[in-house]
């Protein structure tokens, strides 16, 4: 099989593997992308995320990941909901948060990918990612051209929007590499008008320590900043207000995965029963959910900080 009959079945593969969109690029040292990292890091827009700090080499070359890597592919995976959970009198989590932790589901999706990669093109050194490993996803995801990373500093695809979780797979196998695409974001400013915390400090630049996402899902201690209190718009787990307001997620389509659907129990949820959720309750409400990252007792501070 020749290399342009190699990327084709790739992309084939990775749609019948219920990936959204499929790019490659040429594994190397990311330039701008890289000193862009490094300047986030330098002005403590990290928050206290240590592990943003760690393996800062790796983050910016995936062949310190992966010896002999020649080829980083990117792959987009739907999350956008049919079904959202109703916000009148209600808290909120993020969409990306509804139902199973899609590390696990992502991943087997990606490991099976690779698998069959492997039966076309015979073994490879390989190693799929998503969202767990020093790997600056949507700097590659750029470079694979299936989008730009908005003022949001999210990935937005011009044809599904940015309810879309980012996997890779970065091998030793050669493949034409794809061509980025044009930031389309234009003058649009509704992203940062509309963020409550002004944490959007500059186009594609967050400021963690004023991001609702980072106090509600990052931050492990009781602390929570009084400058912001009343600003966090009922989130208690992630936040969607820039991307609700982007005019791009006009094209996001809705995902087909039953196990992105919230827990029926999660679907009748108001402020009261939030307020008296017990542990139990929690366990049965999050099973195998990214909310746990926050644990119990996160969540009940998150519910306080809006609530009182």
């Amino acid at each position: 099989m020749n290399k342009p009959q190699l990327k084709h079945s790739i992309k084939e593969l990775a749609s019948k593997h219920g990936f959204l969109d499929c790019g490659f690029a040429k594994a190397g040292k990311l330039e701008s992308h890289a000193d862009a990292f490094d300047k986030w890091l330098e002005q403590g827009f990290q928050a206290d995320m240590q592990y943003m700090e760690n393996y800062r080499e790796k983050r910016k070359d995936p062949t310190r990941l992966v010896e002999g890597a020649k080829t980083v592919i990117s792959l987009l995976f739907n999350y956008y909901p049919d079904k959202k959970i109703p916000e009148k009198d209600n808290l909120r989590i993020s969409k990306y948060a509804y139902g199973i932790d899609y590390h696990f589901v992502v991943k087997d999706r990606l490991k099976s990918l690779l698998s069959d990669i492997e039966e076309l093109a015979g073994p490879t050194r390989s190693r799929v990612f998503i969202d767990t490993a020093p790997v600056l996803d949507r700097a590659w995801a750029e470079k694979s051209g299936l989008g730009w990373i908005g003022k949001n500093s999210m990935l937005i695809s011009r044809k599904y929007g940015s309810y879309v979780f980012i996997g890779e797979i970065i091998t030793d196998l050669e493949i034409e590499e794809d061509t980025p695409i044009n930031n389309l974001c234009g003058g649009c400013t509704k992203c940062i008008q509309a963020c409550p915390t002004n944490a959007i400090i500059k186009d594609g630049v967050i400021d963690s320590n004023k991001c609702i996402s980072y106090w509600t899902v990052e931050n492990k201690t009781e602390y929570m900043p009084s400058e912001l209190k009343g600003r966090f718009e009922d989130y208690i787990f992630g936040c969607d207000i820039c991307q609700d307001v982007c005019p791009w997620n006009k094209f996001s389509i809705t995902h087909n995965q039953p196990e992105f659907e919230p827990h029926p129990d999660l679907v009748e949820m108001d402020k009261e029963k939030w307020q008296e959720v017990s542990e139990e309750e929690y366990r049965k409400l999050f099973k195998k959910s990214a909310v746990k990252r926050a644990k119990y007792k996160g969540l009940k501070r998150n519910i306080k900080f809006n609530l009182k």
